[in-house]
């Protein structure tokens, strides 16, 4: 059986601790690897070799920082497919999914190619009499990133990349159910160029989450994962001084008007609602069709379409839509889920439970599953199933679209599909949600901008990637100067008597 070990101080070590998890292959249902757990002193080890490590990483000028990231998107590139093909294996996903999770990770490095231009800070001229004030952005020194399953290449880079760039040295705790690709992308950095201990992988339970919230060498720590544990980690790390920025789980909704073009809007939540076995904090996982006419319209779009989808283990090729989730325990928890919405009076229009696929029937495969007639109060709604479930609400009139989106706990992103452009830019302005998409089902913004949600979504006040993930892992300093004046006359050849 292979067992997955650590990266410490530029090198795959074996864990110590004699505790290990099972890495499956979700398609097949089978132990493919276990992955070594860390104890609190191998974690702690890990930090101050990476203490010691960023000194040298953090006096390092922003340029050849940035150029540590040029050659990693080169090599990103170069190992895309062997990338994608591990991540597949562990996750399930799709291989298009699993190249496209490598992609949007790959997009944050390239900006933080333009690190030294994030780093500027500001300078002002004559601030009072002989007085210059200038501030600069400086690294926090340690910073930690723990990371979710579901985006095991995608989030780690969302991390390491301007944690790095800025100068700072990482603990990278990755999700224990596929640790594979992170340690390749660790691999990929240290032949980029990156000094050995900068970046350490530390595969691990709670037990070593604690010990980073517990350190009092690490200066920040940014979290994906659900929602209680992103309110835990966000409230110890706070309670030790520690700068936090944590996203927790999503309940998006999907508004569609009656002026929408169906097939759009169709196609927009077969994808959005189904990609990635719903395995997405992004995922559209509510429709809510304005008027009984417009839902009507709605089902008898989505049924055709979701009885193609072709569910199946990523290597039967490329048109596979999506493939299995990620554990046992997680496609029961749906199927359950699914269950409930039936018990509560919703309308199963398409029922995913008793999905099978022969040569795979220990797979955690769940079938695609649409319910109409869902209401506020069902587990289903109130739920992030996590799943490849679409519930469909529906809504008398806008208003009512708007409160379902506005009301509800969780604020990651929404889309409305219109073609009337005052309705979009009420809506745009009007959602209380951090990503909106106008007749665009997933509005995860480009690198450059941030990612971030609204609500029980997100804890903390900097969001990821962009202007934001700069701010997060640097702290400004600011400096006013002045200086004695007379010197400027130069030297003094004659004896001056004292005055």
């Amino acid at each position: 059986m292979k067992e997955i070990g650590h990266w410490i101080n530029g090198k795959h070590v074996a864990g110590t601790s004699g505790r290990f998890a099972d890495v499956y292959n979700p398609a097949t249902g089978e132990v493919q690897a276990k992955v070594a757990l860390a104890t609190k002193a191998e974690l702690d080890a890990a930090i101050a070799a990476a203490a010691e490590a960023q000194k040298a990483w953090g006096a390092t000028n922003p340029q050849k920082r940035a150029r540590v990231m040029m050659e990693l998107v080169r090599l990103i590139n170069r190992d895309m497919d062997k990338l994608a093909e591990a991540l597949s294996s562990e996750h399930g996903k799709t291989f298009p999914d699993a190249k496209g999770d490598v992609q949007r990770g790959l997009e944050v490095i390239e900006f933080c190619i333009g690190a030294p231009q994030m780093l500027k800070g500001e300078f002002t001229d004559s601030a009072g009499p002989g007085i210059d004030m200038y501030s600069m952005r400086q690294p926090l020194g340690v910073v930690a990133g723990i990371t979710p399953f579901n985006f095991p290449a995608m989030i780690p880079l969302w991390k390491m990349g301007p944690a790095l760039s800025s100068g700072n040295a990482m603990i990278l705790k990755p999700s224990e159910r596929d640790p594979s690709v992170p340690l390749m992308l660790a691999e990929l950095c240290q032949e980029a160029g990156l000094p050995d201990g900068v970046l350490q992988v530390v595969n691990g339970d709670k037990e070593s989450v604690d010990a980073i919230l517990d350190s009092e060498i690490i200066q920040a720590v940014g979290f994906v994962g659900s929602t209680p544990i992103a309110q835990y980690i966000y409230e110890r790390a706070a309670a030790t001084g520690k700068r936090a920025q944590c996203f927790g789980g999503a309940k998006n909704h999907m508004i569609i008007m009656p002026d929408a073009d169906m097939d759009q809007a169709a196609d927009a939540l077969v994808g959005a609602g189904f990609g990635a076995a719903g395995e997405r904090c992004m995922a559209i996982s509510v429709a809510v069709p304005v008027g009984d006419e417009t839902a009507d319209r709605l089902i008898e779009k989505l049924v055709p379409r979701i009885e193609k989808l072709k569910v199946g283990p990523y290597t039967a090729g490329d048109d596979v839509d999506y493939g299995p989730v990620v554990t046992a325990a997680a496609a029961e928890r749906i199927k359950g889920l699914i269950g409930s919405g039936v018990e509560q009076g919703a309308t199963l229009v398409c029922d995913g439970r008793n999905f099978s696929l022969q040569g795979y029937e220990n797979g955690f495969f769940v079938g695609p599953t649409l319910f109409d007639n869902v209401t506020r109060d069902m587990e289903i709604y109130k739920q992030e199933i996590f799943g490849p479930v679409l519930s469909t609400v529906r809504a008398k009139t806008y208003e009512e679209a708007l409160s379902y989106a506005m009301d509800h706990e969780y604020g990651n992103g929404t889309a409305i599909f219109t073609r009337d452009g005052d309705t979009a830019r009420d809506f745009a302005n009007r959602i209380n949600i951090g990503m909106v998409g106008i007749n665009v089902p997933i509005p995860v913004p480009l690198a450059y901008h941030t990612f971030g949600g609204w609500k029980k979504s997100g804890f903390g006040d900097l969001n990821q990637h962009g202007p934001d993930g700069f701010r997060f892992y640097t702290r400004t300093k600011t400096i006013t100067s002045r200086w004695p004046s007379g010197i400027k006359e130069g030297s003094a050849f004659n004896f001056k008597a004292m005055d």
